[in-house]
Parts: C-alpha cells; sequence; structure tokens
C-alpha cells in the first residue's frame, strides 16, 4: 500500500484506526505550511474539524 502521510508536496489529512479498541491517529499538511498531528478518537475528530474548516478547501491558496 503507497504511504498516505500528507506532506507538503501532497498536503491533505489521514485518519486511520486500526481496530475498534485502538486509538485514532491523524496528521495533516496544508498547502499553507500548517501541520498538526493528534492521537485519541477526540482529538484526531477535533483535528479533522479543524483541518476542514480551516484549511485544505477551506481557505485560498494564494495567502500563506
Amino acid at each position: 500500500m503507497a504511504d498516505l502521510t500528507p506532506t507538503p508536496d501532497r498536503p491533505g489529512i489521514h485518519v486511520s484506526k486500526p481496530s475498534p479498541n485502538a486509538p485514532a491517529t491523524g496528521s495533516a499538511v496544508c498547502h499553507c505550511g500548517a501541520t498538526a498531528t493528534a492521537t485519541g478518537d477526540n482529538q484526531v475528530r477535533a483535528l479533522v474539524e479543524g483541518y476542514t474548516a480551516n484549511h485544505g478547501s477551506g481557505h485560498g491558496r494564494t495567502g500563506r
């Protein structure tokens, strides 16, 4: 399987939860340079909500 971890060259968000009993992990990289990681279901949920609201397609590529 390909490495799905986001990088500055391939921005995005990646979430993993290998089993129902394991904590979720997540990482995000935006084209603006912002990065974040999270461990635990609630923290990953907050990471996804924050990235969705403020990064990725949430803001233009012109402003850094």
